[in-house]
């Protein structure tokens, strides 16, 4: 798992050299390049190294520098907080894009900084670019000669389909070893997604209630009030389904559902999720709901006509010993009421002499620094009596030490050791995109709601005969 320590002394030493991919996009902007200056910050990154944009875009390198330190403006952290002059002198571009055909100003761009790190260094391709570019790319760096030695850090989605999953991945492994590939779910690198992790392990109370013996239900939320104005085009294109479902929530469920990996080294970890996956039986199209807020077709960029789902929710079904006959019950969803990411552990009502009362729930809040919340029943104080249920909750970031870091901070990080226990494994990707082959095929009609509530009345019947804890 995360730790730390710093980067391994090999890591520090060895010159290395970043190209990103899609520099000058979103992604870039929000979360990639202010995870490369923290890094700088903190003290981890290579000690030399180069970072190369790379775009279809016209930028000198003096432009492209402006640019990131706009988006530390806007994103942090901010330049007055690091070395901004030190790490601004590592930053070039290469225009032009790169492609089979014509790799832009890429290729000269890599021969001066290699230049400048005396010769020999490690490639890191980072693509922060559409998922439907990846094919491509992949193909441009066997073109090139770029994929022998190098790293390769693919975004999610990893696929759109079991088909087009499969034509990247032979395609990937045409061209790189798996040990060069790293494909990320950034949802797996949040703190609070680890500190599920070790609570469950680090505490045997907790661990001896992991299973269906106690566990009545498992809920993983993931739930946001705004819209898609920002990125109605390639939202449009995907939907809640696929953009959230079958990789963050599918790979949450993974992570609750795993059994106890020999150790918690990165490989072990990652096949422990791989396997849990592998346990997900098919998904039933009657057991999906998906629905559209209204208002959504007025967003520009949107066809009026679009059937896209802006709310996707599903029961999800492990078939192993440990969870057979507990269903997962996933939702996420745009304009909804609440901003919230939560993993609740539902257990087992109460039977006897207090049937009536309140199942207990442990829950991982996901957000920001994280927090565990317990919710038991007890007596209520006074002469009346009766039952209460009332929550404990632990914040996760309360402790002494170093602030949490950021998602992409620890990716990054892990990409430069070697570390793979916050990436995604190919088996574990190739059985997700099997688990909603069917659900592809036969898509239930998209139900609409009004924003600002938790979605379709449909969604409401999925825990039955219990309900969503998270209203």
């Amino acid at each position: 798992m995360t730790s730390n320590a710093h980067p391994t002394e090999q890591s520090r030493s060895t010159p290395t050299i970043f190209v990103l991919y899609g520099a000058t996009g979103d992604l870039s902007r929000r979360l990639v390049s202010p995870a490369f200056f923290e890094l700088a910050r903190l003290g981890r990154l290579p000690e030399q190294w180069r970072l190369i944009g790379s775009s279809r875009g016209e930028k000198t390198h003096e432009e492209f520098r402006g640019f990131i330190r706009e988006a530390l403006e806007e994103f942090g952290p901010q330049p007055s907080d690091g070395p901004w002059d030190d790490f601004a002198e590592h930053l070039l571009f290469a225009s032009g894009g790169f492609t089979e055909e014509d790799p832009g100003q890429l290729l000269d761009v890599l021969a001066q900084a290699r230049e400048d790190l005396g010769g020999e260094a490690e490639l890191v391709h980072y693509l922060a670019i559409p998922p439907g570019a990846f094919l491509d790319a992949t193909k441009a760096f066997a073109a090139h000669g770029l994929a022998e030695g190098s790293r390769v850090v693919y975004e999610k989605p990893y696929g759109t389909s079991l088909a087009s999953f499969e034509e990247l991945d032979a395609e990937v492994h045409r061209v790189f070893e798996e040990s060069q590939v790293f494909r990320i779910d950034h949802f797996l690198a949040f703190e609070a997604q680890q500190d599920v992790i070790h609570a469950r392990f680090a505490n045997p109370w907790l661990a001896a209630l992991w299973n269906r013996e106690f566990v009545d239900q498992v809920q993983i939320d993931i739930a946001e009030t705004l819209d898609v104005a920002q990125r109605a085009s390639f939202y449009d294109a995907t939907g809640a389904f696929l953009d959230m479902i079958v990789t963050h929530l599918f790979q949450m469920a993974a992570t609750v559902a795993m059994e106890p990996p020999a150790d918690l080294g990165p490989g072990s970890l990652q096949a422990a999720r791989d396997a849990a996956l592998q346990d997900f039986r098919e998904l039933d199209p009657a057991e999906v709901v998906l629905g559209q807020f209204d208002g959504y077709t007025a967003i520009d960029g949107v066809p009026d006509d679009s059937t896209t789902d802006t709310l996707a929710a599903c029961r999800v079904w492990v078939d192993n010993d440990r969870w057979r006959g507990v269903p997962f019950l996933l939702r996420s969803g745009k304009k909804m009421t609440a901003d919230e990411q939560r993993v609740t552990l539902v257990l087992k009502p109460p039977t006897g002499l207090h049937a009536d009362a309140e199942p207990a729930t442990i829950s991982f809040s996901l957000l920001e620094g994280g927090a565990l919340d317990v919710a038991t029943t007890v007596r209520r104080p006074g002469v009346a009596g009766g039952l209460v249920q009332g929550t404990a909750t632990l914040p996760l970031d309360g402790f002494d030490g170093p602030a949490p870091a950021l998602p992409y901070v620890h990716l990054i990080e892990h990409v430069l050791t070697g570390d793979r226990s916050l990436f995604t494994g190919v088996e574990g990707l190739r059985a997700a995109w099997t688990c909603i082959e069917r659900f592809s095929q036969d898509r239930p009609r998209v139900l609409p709601y009004a924003p600002g509530t938790w979605g379709p009345e449909a969604a409401d019947e999925l825990p039955a005969p219990g309900r969503w804890f998270l209203r």
